[in-house]
């Protein structure tokens, strides 16, 4: 398969073997002119008003974009600050106090993010259950349907991990919990741009992630998927004037939403994050998905092989099916390992208990990721 790395669209990759996809992309070359075109339009606010122009619309218009990179329809996607406040919108959705369902359905392997938020739940009556993990890799898709029972709401929980890029059944999780009246929650952050997604086909009910990892965009661009034909029917307490109707109505209370996903939005939206963010989306949109994610399990693929003929540990699925587009390798001393794998400049970082993460995208070369395999393995044997 011959693919159009855009290399040099990219000048960080110039400094060194780039393998930190799922923690920060290399800044695309056109980020600079993009956020000088934010400059400029403020500048020339006075003269040409650029809210009219261009950015009011223009969380609309990236939100659709990425729509359909998650397998989404158009108007489907809302722009959030970051993924936190994504989930916490979906969920301000919910009656914890009072609802008859109060049960949330959550994993081990979790962003941290995630624990965090819906331990604060219990404080207004979530209860909270969270499947474990036997090996600290994977959840068993049995134990996660048997925790959705008729008192569950919501299954809120990560497509891939970050600690170790397991995978999980959507299909069956989706199909299991609405049998039972609940709804599902997938945190993507760690999937869109590197794994191919199906929100539609799924019939997922949200998506929540962001553009600072596999899709190439700077920091504090979040989103939050909402299936289309539960939107008129949701109302998030988490709100703002953006979300309402008629914004430039100021009207007061009560809130009256907008007809659309724009009803999840709050305040006034970071335009300086979306200029970040489209410059990266163009590349992923020139590449395509497809291409990309069948690219990724190539050399996921070959990561995992060239460990397992050396008897590394190894904190991923190996099965293509079940695994995002990371490899994590154990070591002795993974922080160390990390610093000195920078000196040699392969960039790579890790987690406690899930060992070097390592994350070939795209636009790397088979040489430099064998390359790094290699300089891994001289470390490894001389540790």
């Amino acid at each position: 398969m011959t693919i159009d790395r855009h290399r040099h669209e990219f000048p960080t990759l110039a400094s060194g073997i780039h393998l930190l996809s799922h923690s920060l992309g290399p800044v695309p070359r056109a980020a600079r002119e993009s956020m000088l075109a934010y400059y400029d339009a403020w500048e020339h606010h006075t003269s040409e008003d650029a809210w009219a122009t261009s950015w009011w619309e223009l969380s609309r218009r990236v939100g659709d974009r990425i729509a359909h990179l998650l397998g989404g329809a158009a108007g489907s996607v809302q722009i959030q600050p970051n993924a936190s406040i994504a989930l916490a919108t979906a969920a301000s959705c919910f009656d914890f106090k009072s609802g008859a369902r109060k049960k949330v359905v959550t994993t081990a392997l979790d962003f941290p993010s995630m624990e965090y938020f819906w331990d604060g739940q219990r404080q207004i009556g979530a209860i909270i259950e969270v499947v474990p993990s036997a090996d600290t890799i994977s959840v068993s898709v049995d134990r996660i349907l048997d925790a959705i029972d008729d008192e569950t709401c919501l299954v809120a929980i990560a497509h891939t991990s970050y600690r170790s890029s397991y995978r999980v059944d959507v299909p069956a999780i989706v199909k299991h919990a609405h049998e039972k009246g609940a709804f599902v929650l997938l945190d993507v952050y760690q999937s869109a741009g590197v794994v191919e997604l199906y929100a539609a086909d799924w019939n997922v009910d949200f998506l929540i992630g962001g553009t600072i990892k596999w899709l190439c965009g700077g920091p504090s661009c979040g989103y939050l998927y909402v299936r289309p034909d539960l939107q008129r029917d949701l109302r998030p307490r988490l709100t703002g004037w953006v979300a309402h109707d008629s914004p430039f109505d100021f009207a007061h209370a009560p809130m009256r939403y907008a007809k659309s996903v724009r009803r999840f939005a709050q305040g006034t939206p970071s335009i300086p994050a979306l200029y970040s963010a489209m410059p990266g989306i163009d590349i992923i949109e020139s590449v395509g998905m497809a291409q990309i994610a069948a690219e990724s399990q190539r050399r996921t693929q070959l990561m995992i092989d060239f460990a397992s003929a050396r008897g590394w540990t190894i904190n991923t699925p190996r099965e293509n099916d079940r695994r995002g587009g990371s490899v994590m390798i154990g070591v002795a001393d993974a922080k160390t390992m990390a610093e000195l794998l920078a000196e040699k400049r392969v960039f790579v970082d890790w987690r406690p208990g899930a060992g070097l993460r390592m994350s070939p995208h795209f636009f790397n070369t088979d040489e430099e990721v064998e390359e790094a395999l290699h300089i891994l393995a001289r470390l490894i044997e001389h540790a």
